[in-house]
């Protein structure tokens, strides 16, 4: 009699080992996460590792779709277990990220948003060249504080000149307010979503592990790739200068000069 050996995906195995797994209790779960979860050990509820590798194929394909139309993937991790992975992530593909505080209307209301930036930019420019100097002791420790509170906030998206093209978000249930803008805006948000997340509002939801570093640093690094890969296989833009045809500009002259007469 043949075995029926269960086999599993290479993705699985690896969602597994990096912890992705593990759910909260059953109290801490939200309903729209009930039918991702596969069983209880131990009072902790796990994740059907199945259903979180259909789910990361879907988000990576948004991303890679994302990539392609050359706009920019916005990375938000404030919670302490993501920062570092979200910083290195950001740093190394060039991507705008968001890892202290949201602040409301980053996107919304975005054109202050970018005047913050471009004061960020120039007192920085300022003190780089060394114009503060005419200004009294105290009145340089100001700007001094001034460009480290804008640092704090704003230093991730100095690159981003318009509003990004999509989401990535560790931890929804952390970052309600990026998630209501960018419904709002309608952008397509794909989320790291642990078991006491809503996902009814998140476009791509990967139900697993959202409070494990390397959970979150496998999850993250694949989105990011996939997003580098489509970036990578879009078209070249060409500009294309624009000529006017000798008759177009034969015939214009003309009418000036029947106009003038």
């Amino acid at each position: 009699m043949p075995e029926t050996k269960e086999v599993k995906s290479k993705v699985v195995e690896e969602l597994f080992e990096a912890g992705a797994h593990i759910a909260y209790t059953r109290s801490r779960r939200h309903p729209s996460q009930k039918g991702n979860i596969f069983g209880v050990k131990n009072k902790t509820e796990i994740f059907d590792l199945e259903k979180t590798e259909v789910a990361l194929k879907k988000a990576e394909d948004a991303a890679r779709t994302m990539g392609k139309s050359r706009g920019q993937l916005l990375i938000v991790g404030t919670k302490f277990e993501a920062r570092a992975t979200v910083l290195a992530l950001a740093k190394s593909s060039g991507l705008p990220c968001v890892t202290e505080r949201w602040i409301g209307g980053t996107m919304t209301n975005f054109g202050e948003i970018k005047k913050r930036i471009a004061r960020l930019e120039d007192l920085t420019t300022r003190r780089e060249k060394k114009q503060l100097g005419m200004y009294t002791k105290k009145e340089r420790l100001g700007f001094d504080k001034e460009i480290d509170k804008l640092n704090r906030f704003f230093a991730g998206i100095v690159n981003m000149k318009a509003l990004p093209v999509g989401l990535f978000i560790i931890d929804p249930r952390e970052e309600t307010t990026a998630v209501d803008e960018a419904k709002q805006l309608h952008i397509p948000v794909i989320a790291l979503a642990g078991s006491d997340c809503d996902i009814k509002n998140v476009t791509y939801p990967i139900p697993a592990n959202d409070s494990s570093r390397t959970s979150i640093g496998y999850v993250a690094k694949r989105i990011v790739k996939a997003y580098s890969e489509g970036l990578a296989s879009a078209p070249e833009l060409v500009i294309k200068p624009v000529v006017a045809h000798k008759e177009e500009t034969l015939a214009s002259s003309t009418s000036i000069l029947g106009s003038a007469e």
